[in-house]
């Protein structure tokens, strides 16, 4: 099984900041949050994690030392990491949306998070076929990584969305991977 873990509440998220590659840890909330998260998943083999604090923090929860995989990193939106996000232009969301080469300058576009993330989702996949793996991530390669279960594209994440500390699975299938939960809450929704 492979269950994808976004990371616990950070400041910049309680404040509606756009994070990026902010390297943040998590606030109090957060820490409570993944606490309650890694006891209620409980034993697992592997875990892999984004090399942003949020992540490891929230991967050294689960047990095994995690292997940090800088595929698994938050999009970097370039000039707009640290906004908030009332203040990234209107513009910028639906250009992110509509063409998935789009970046601001500094950034990276979904396109090439999709591809990273495609990638590392098919060797972490490979593992989770005879053992539990954590992915410990963010928002979008989350979003990424169900797109490649449900083989489709990235666009579709703009039409999802993912609480903090929540849960993706994907189950080894007969064809393929299969999507077996998405924004999974397992811990108190406390604010």
């Amino acid at each position: 099984m492979l269950i994808l873990v976004r990371h616990g509440r950070t400041a910049a998220n309680a404040a509606g900041i756009l994070q990026g590659h902010l390297d943040l840890p998590l606030d109090e909330l957060g820490l409570a949050q993944v606490r309650e998260v890694a006891e209620a998943i409980g034993h697992v083999d592997r875990v892999i994690s984004s090399p942003l604090a949020r992540a490891r923090e929230t991967a050294a929860l689960f047990g095994p030392v995690p292997t940090i995989d800088d595929r698994w990193i938050e999009l970097n939106y370039g000039e707009y990491d640290g906004l908030p996000l009332g203040d990234v232009p209107a513009d910028a969301w639906s250009r992110w949306n509509a063409d998935r080469d789009f970046a601001t300058p500094g950034g990276e576009s979904m396109g090439c998070l999709d591809r990273r993330v495609r990638q590392a989702c098919s060797e972490a996949y490979e593992s989770a076929i005879d053992q539990i793996v954590v992915v410990v991530s963010h928002v979008s390669p989350i979003k990424a990584a169900v797109a490649w279960s449900l083989g489709c594209d990235i666009s579709m994440s703009f039409r999802c969305h993912l609480d903090q500390a929540s849960i993706c699975r994907i189950a080894p299938g007969n064809h393929g991977p299969v999507l077996r939960s998405f924004n999974e809450v397992l811990h108190k929704r406390l604010k």
